[in-house]
């Protein structure tokens, strides 16, 4: 067997278009231009491409994306600052935090390090564009949610528009992280999604690092979702023949992109499995554009 390759790339081209369409509307019907600025600390490469690309694709869909660079010795307070005052900014809708932020080490917040979570929680829920505010979270986790994080709502969009059905099937996510890992849990767990009954309804086990059979486990899953930031932790034995798998890491080895799946070994397993690059990073930045249309119209 060897995999069908799912185009993260494709679609998440078909979701901006989607977004430029309903900005374009939007603007037109005497909305707002949507603006999202994201808040770039210290000079990562990483992070300066990652925020460069979102710049691009905002504009590429007729949103005002802005860059606000800062040095990584700017302080606890004075970032809370900056995003104090585009929390006060009505021209600005939605507000992403580039993480992430300098360590002690590089010299950030003074040589103290940042406290990332007290600077997400600074956000106005409404402007949270990334969906990390705790009342953006509780939302979710009541099925009343008013943004979704940006990446699970990448990969239940990708099923969805893949005819992949999750509904009655064992889902199994490594990974817990409260950007990717938990809520991805919850929204294929809860009884109608955001694309669906079909991508919802799931039973779903959340492993990780320490789970001690985790080949086991991944044996046991219909679709398995690997995000828990290990290069190819996730190797061929593990999958269980016809399994679909989604790869949700991104990681340079030896100057190469390699995702948490060992993606040659896998592909001989599954029927259906993302690659890397070009598979779910692309969504990620879809939806994060999808957020911030949705922003603009909560705050008209």
């Amino acid at each position: 067997m060897t995999a069908i390759r799912l185009d993260g790339k494709r679609i998440a081209g078909e979701i901006r278009e989607d977004v430029a369409k309903d900005v374009a509307q939007f603007v037109a019907s005497g909305g707002p231009k949507p603006c999202l600025t994201a808040v770039l600390v210290g000079e990562d490469p990483a992070s300066q491409v990652y925020v460069r690309n979102k710049s691009r694709a905002c504009e590429k869909a007729g949103i005002d994306g802005r860059t606000m660079r800062l040095p990584a010795e700017t302080t606890q307070a004075e970032l809370l600052s900056v995003v104090q005052g585009l929390n006060d900014d009505p021209a600005v809708h939605g507000i992403l935090v580039q993480l992430p932020l300098p360590s002690a080490s590089n010299g950030g917040n003074g040589g103290e390090g940042f406290d990332e979570r007290q600077i997400l929680d600074a956000v106005d829920p409404l402007k949270d564009v990334d969906a990390f505010s705790p009342v953006n979270v509780g939302l979710l986790m009541q099925g009343r949610h008013r943004f979704l994080p940006c990446t699970p709502h990448g990969i239940v969009q990708l099923l969805h528009r893949c005819d992949i059905s999750a509904s009655g099937k064992h889902v199994v996510v490594v990974g817990r992280s409260d950007i990717v890992g938990k809520p991805m849990a919850m929204m294929l767990a809860q009884r109608d999604g955001s694309c669906g009954k079909e991508v919802a309804n799931a039973t779903v086990t959340i492993a990780h690092s320490r789970t001690t059979n985790l080949k086991q486990v991944c044996l046991s899953a219909d679709i398995l979702i690997a995000a828990v930031g290990v290069p190819e932790m996730i190797t061929g034995d593990m999958v269980a023949d016809g399994a679909v798998v989604i790869d949700v890491g991104i990681n340079r080895v030896n100057d190469k992109l390699v995702g948490d799946v060992a993606f040659d070994e896998a592909s001989q397993k599954a029927s259906a499995i993302t690659p890397v690059p070009g598979g779910v990073g692309p969504l990620t930045i879809a939806m994060l554009l999808h957020n911030t249309l949705m922003a603009a119209k909560l705050q008209s």
